[in-house]
């Protein structure tokens, strides 16, 4: 079984590339910088536990949130489930495709057998849109083969795995209600609450207090390591290439932004849009010293990239301001 006339979306990011697919499903079809925009999908954290191997630096809200966002901004009706009993999580899943609808999932890919170096990361996100006796058949990022199929075993170990961002089999869905749209204002809406969140952190590891906090964790960071080389090489990875969009997801806001400022013709959107071409090259530059980092373990990179990350807080912070004001 698997849904006619699907519209796969071809996107960089996980989650936009899943709900970007089931808003195709319905009629909706915007690009992804558009996507993450409404999704208010712009952030930051450093986040640093004891039983993680090496800090991990995110750019975007946490998971889940992106599709509420959009949701909410487009008035579309999301429906969110989890429960505990793999069997139920999938006959509900093949029901909703056997009825032509199709489903956003959120699993760990470490078991997805399309992925060609399996790690552990319990909020990655694919569409669901057909299955038959042995194999699932799924959209994700064009970066994993775009329309993909892992077998049934696999993912239904990919959807209950354990562990930092998971949930417990979770599968969503979008359709239409009784009210409409309009493009313009949730565009402005969108950048409003992304802009005061953004400057506003609730702690200092999030949003632009945490990127000046990160310019002096990774001194820390650098001195305390154990394997510099793969620590600082998968970061980089991570922040460049890792489903971004590039530039720890700057990118992605940049074209946001253009893409905004040609259909309102906002001043201030344009001042936004030529900030994030200047912020994306920073975190680039960033990833790039990272990579040096790992391959020649000198410090003289580490204290280049903190006083980079020092400049982008403030750009970043200057920034959001003026868009929050649009």
């Amino acid at each position: 079984m698997k849904l006619e006339n699907l519209k796969p979306f071809d996107g960089q990011h996980c989650e936009t590339t899943a709900t970007g697919t089931l808003l195709q499903q319905i009629g909706i079809e915007l690009s992804e910088p558009m996507l993450f925009g409404l999704g208010e999908g712009l952030g930051f954290i450093f986040w640093n536990m004891k039983s993680m191997n090496f800090p991990f630096i995110g750019g975007r809200v946490k998971p889940d949130l992106l599709t509420e966002n959009i949701a909410r901004n487009l008035n579309l009706k999301l429906t969110v489930k989890e429960m505990a009993s793999p069997q139920k999580a999938w006959e509900n899943v093949k029901e909703l495709i056997d009825n032509g609808i199709a489903v956003g999932l959120k699993l760990d890919c470490f078991h997805l057998q399309y992925f060609s170096k399996p790690f552990h990361f319990a909020g990655h996100y694919t569409a669901l849109y057909g299955y038959d006796n042995e194999n699932a058949f799924l959209v994700d990022t064009k970066q994993q083969g775009g329309q993909v199929k892992t077998t049934l075993k696999s993912l239904a170990l990919a959807r209950a795995e354990k562990g930092p961002m998971s949930s417990k089999n979770l599968y969503y869905t979008l359709c239409k209600t009784d009210k409409n749209f309009d493009l313009k204002t949730a565009i402005i809406t969108a950048i409003r609450n992304n802009a005061t969140e953004h400057i506003n952190p609730p702690i200092t590891n999030i949003g632009y207090k945490g990127i000046f906090k990160t310019s002096a964790e990774i001194i820390k960071w650098f001195k305390a390591s154990k394997d510099i080389e793969n620590e600082f090489r998968t970061s980089a990875m991570l922040m460049e290439k890792a489903g971004t969009g590039g530039a720890l997801f700057r990118n992605l806001y940049r074209d946001f932004l253009k893409e905004s400022y040609d259909l309102l013709q906002l001043d201030k959107l344009k001042t936004g849009h030529e900030a994030f071409v200047e912020i994306a090259a920073l975190w680039t530059s960033v990833s790039q010293l990272f990579e040096k980092v790992s391959e020649t373990k000198d410090f003289k990179y580490i204290q280049q990239a903190s006083e980079i990350l020092k400049t982008i807080s403030v750009k970043e912070k200057e920034t959001m301001e003026i868009l929050a004001t649009i």
